[in-house]
């Protein structure tokens, strides 16, 4: 059983879903949101706020300027694309906090949030996940 107890506090601990990202982003927390795909996926579209660094450039010179003591929340297309992954990885690697984002930018949509760039929406008020 206490196996079982850790995979979940460490489930907890490493992931994020988008309604906690959502409540957290309203709430002013300390974040700084990362979407870690190519330059035109993230000019398409992309989480509110979010900074674009894909995870083949992160390095300490590219994260230079960036506040360590904010929780990174890493993210990619979906559960199709572990670039979130790598991402999560790298920024772990080079001494950040972070979690990933579960479902992606796939699951933010799904969850009527809002999304910026070329392709942006103005998201859906319904909220599908309350957990």
């Amino acid at each position: 059983m206490q196996q079982q107890l850790q995979h979940y506090l460490d489930k907890l601990a490493y992931e994020i879903d988008s309604w906690d990202l959502s409540v957290a982003l309203k709430a002013g927390d300390r974040l700084i949101v990362i979407d870690t795909r190519a330059p035109e996926l993230y000019a398409r579209e992309h989480i509110p706020g979010a900074i674009n660094l894909p995870h083949r450039t992160m390095s300490e010179e590219t994260t230079r300027g960036l506040d360590r003591d904010a929780l990174v929340v890493s993210y990619c297309d979906g559960i199709g694309c572990n670039g979130s992954t790598k991402g999560a990885l790298n920024m772990t690697r080079l001494g950040f906090r972070v979690k990933e984002l579960m479902g992606g930018l796939d699951w933010w949509k799904r969850d009527g949030h809002p999304t910026s760039g070329s392709q942006g929406s103005q998201g859906n008020s319904e909220m599908m996940c309350g957990c």
